[in-house]
């Protein structure tokens, strides 16, 4: 049976993802620029009467409308802060409105120090069928760096719980290239990682975003991120060595065997249709050869406020003509590594990659950062290493 990366494109009034976006966590980590806020409590019930607000209103549009669920994803912020029946009554409301298709992959983000088995079957019970734990390290000194509340034994414990609540779909995020960390100290963190057999590893070189407090310290100087080669040298390290231990990689910065893909972020990768609710969630509606793209609300608060009152929380929009959307195409997927099929871009925008593209691909396979087989088209190892400014071309 063919993977999920080699199926070709969906067509348009097929089944879409679902991403639904809590934003409070215990504690802000200094590294991360996701729309999460720190918090001892939270509005709970009214968030959750806004999203199924705000759910109820995008199901009456044409985008939507009697159109099945594929995938639906909890993101945060840390979803699992909130109680199984609130989790439980979105995915009720969105079987309601939508339909769940019978495989529909249902995945949940938590942090390892905020869950418990009791949580976790409360979780499975609801419909939740894929968890991932952002474990980040194994290593009690990085993880402190990191700005984590959980330690190494947490990861493991929770874990191990998530495997007797019944998830067989566990995916664990490592972070590498942290300053100060050697490469056997990487190797120590995937060996721990691997013997805790997650069927998905996402593995992320850090990075020092505008807006988050390791960017502020990194201008005054009291952070120095590992230069450039080091980083290669450790992104090199890891696509070797978690495809030794069994998990090949898929996409640029993420890992599984055949039919263990996270098939929610396959949907972004491949440009289709999705639908984000919650404060500053994204969505994207693809209509023929272009689309509709909007956001929400960043403010808790004001997006409740918003969504409860109408329905609707959008504080921006854009409409993305042809040529756009073949550019976000291309780039999107070549983070696949299989790529695309030449024959899947020809279908979907009636033009073929090379008419439209013609010069600056040619470049990129001259220069060996593009190949082409059996007729599709990816990255090669040098590409990878410097997939930002391939992604350029096509922006």
């Amino acid at each position: 049976m063919a993977s999920a990366i080699d199926s070709p494109l969906a067509p348009l009034d097929s089944a879409f993802s679902l991403y639904v976006h809590i934003p409070w966590c215990h504690s802000k980590c200094p590294y991360c620029d996701f729309n999460s806020h720190a918090a001892l409590v939270w509005p709970e019930n009214d968030y959750v009467a806004a999203l199924l607000a705000e759910m109820e209103a995008r199901s009456r549009e044409p985008s939507w409308n009697g159109r099945q669920l594929k995938t639906i994803f909890f993101g945060g912020g840390t979803p699992s802060l909130f109680a199984p029946a609130s989790i439980g009554r979105i995915i009720d409301r969105a079987a309601a409105l939508f339909g769940l298709r019978p495989d529909s992959e249902v995945t949940l983000e938590a942090n390892p120090g905020t869950v418990a088995e009791p949580k976790l079957a409360g979780m499975r019970a609801v419909g939740v069928n894929r968890i991932s734990f952002g474990a980040q390290s194994f290593n009690a000194a990085t993880l402190k760096f990191l700005g984590r509340i959980h330690s190494p034994d947490d990861t493991r414990a929770a874990v191990h719980a998530a495997h007797r609540a019944g998830f067989d779909r566990l995916n664990l995020d490592l972070i590498f290239a942290v300053p100060g960390q050697q490469i056997d100290d990487l190797n120590a963190d995937i060996e721990a990682l691997a013997a805790l057999e997650p069927d998905h590893i996402s593995a992320y070189n850090l990075t020092f975003e505008e807006g988050t407090a390791f960017f502020v310290e990194m201008k005054r100087g009291r952070i120095k991120p590992l230069d450039s080669d080091d980083q290669a040298t450790f992104y090199s390290f890891v696509r070797e060595e978690l495809p030794r231990r069994g998990y090949p990689m898929y996409e640029i910065s993420n890992f599984a065997p055949p039919g263990h893909e996270a098939r929610h972020n396959l949907a972004y990768w491949r440009a289709e249709s999705y639908l984000g609710l919650g404060a500053g969630a994204h969505s994207f509606a693809r209509d023929g050869m272009g689309g509709r793209r909007w956001w929400n609300e960043r403010m808790p608060a004001r997006y409740a406020e918003r969504a409860a009152h109408d329905g609707l929380a959008e504080a921006g929009a854009e409409s993305i003509d042809a040529t756009t959307a073949m550019g976000e195409f291309v780039f999107l997927n070549l983070r696949l590594r299989a790529g695309f099929a030449a024959s899947g871009f020809e279908s979907r925008f009636g033009k073929s990659f090379d008419s439209v593209f013609g010069a600056r691909a040619a470049r990129l396979f001259e220069g060996g950062l593009l190949t082409r087989d059996a007729g599709r088209i990816f990255l090669t190892d040098r590409g990878l290493e410097l997939a930002d400014s391939v992604f350029a071309e096509f922006v």
